[in-house]
């Protein structure tokens, strides 16, 4: 039996796993900071022993960017440390471990789509953060596990750009999003869909790194255009510079993730980005 230990099942990608999971004939175990604290490492370790865990999904993680600056400490804890103390675990216990990571590994500053071999460095506490838990995987290195980077993710589930969007879209008349902010969107459904489908297929001695977000390219102007028109909200969205928007923490400017690594290895089909948008305003009941 396939038995699965979902870390931070409450946020997006965990979220979409919980939706998908009667589709699959595994055995979940889902966990949120309440019930398994991943910054404890004999909790995990008893818990994984207790449940004979076979696959650890890692979908927690410290997200507030701008946060994280000031509360270097905890984004470290979580995106660092228990990412290490899973990993450890993973080995000791023959597990295999998927471990969702981050586009803001990266300065942003490239010309073409990332590479996963493409040299690292991020540009705030939370990428370098995410990058410290990649590096302290890869030195632990459990057998058949990998590292799943992705970019702008967005769910019918919790907080993200696109609910941000429809919710002032329909309170103002005017919006001004980032147009120099270039990337692509990932519908957390079709990240989750993908690590479920291509589970039973990995099988590598050393940790390797996969890039996943949905096919197509667009600023975040382009983003906010199209889900007032798929919805259609009678917003106008003008473009402004990230200049003109400040944050506690840089942005990277330029953060395309190339696909081609896990399209070959596990010979999977990306939806495109506005396909996948159009499926999770449905969800949400805004498709227009």
């Amino acid at each position: 039996m396939t038995n699965i230990l979902v870390t931070g099942s409450n946020g997006q990608v965990g979220s979409e796993l919980q939706a998908l999971s009667p589709a699959y004939e595994y055995n979940f175990y889902f966990t949120d900071r309440d019930s398994l604290d991943i910054t404890d490492k004999s909790a995990v370790e008893e818990f994984v022993k207790n449940n004979e865990i076979t696959t650890i999904i890692n979908a927690a993680a410290y997200t507030a960017v701008d946060k994280a600056e000031d509360d270097k400490e905890s984004a470290d804890r979580v995106n660092h440390l228990a990412t290490k103390y899973l990993a450890e675990i993973a080995k000791e216990q023959g597990c295999k471990l998927i471990h969702i990571s981050t586009d803001y590994v990266f300065d942003g500053k490239n010309y073409k789509p990332y590479n996963e071999d493409d040299v690292t460095s991020p540009n705030g506490v939370y990428g370098a953060t995410k990058l410290a838990g990649e590096k302290a995987m890869q030195n632990v290195n459990p057998k058949d596990s990998i590292i799943i980077r992705t970019s702008w993710v967005y769910s019918s589930y919790g907080a993200n750009f696109v609910k941000t969007m429809l919710r002032l879209g329909k309170e103002r008349d005017t919006l001004g999003v980032i147009f120099d902010q270039v990337g692509t969107p990932t519908y957390a459904r079709d990240l989750a869909r993908t690590i479920l489908d291509i589970l039973p297929r990995i099988t590598n001695e050393d940790v390797a790194i996969y890039h996943y977000s949905n096919e197509g390219v667009l600023s975040w102007y382009d983003f906010a255009k199209e889900i007032m028109r798929m919805a259609k909200i009678e917003c106008v969205i003008n473009p402004i510079e990230t200049k003109e928007y400040p944050t506690p923490a840089t942005r990277p400017h330029y953060s395309l993730l190339n696909k081609a690594k896990i399209k070959k290895d596990f010979s999977i089909t990306i939806p495109y980005w506005k396909d996948s948008l159009d499926n999770c305003l449905k969800v949400l009941g805004e498709r227009r």
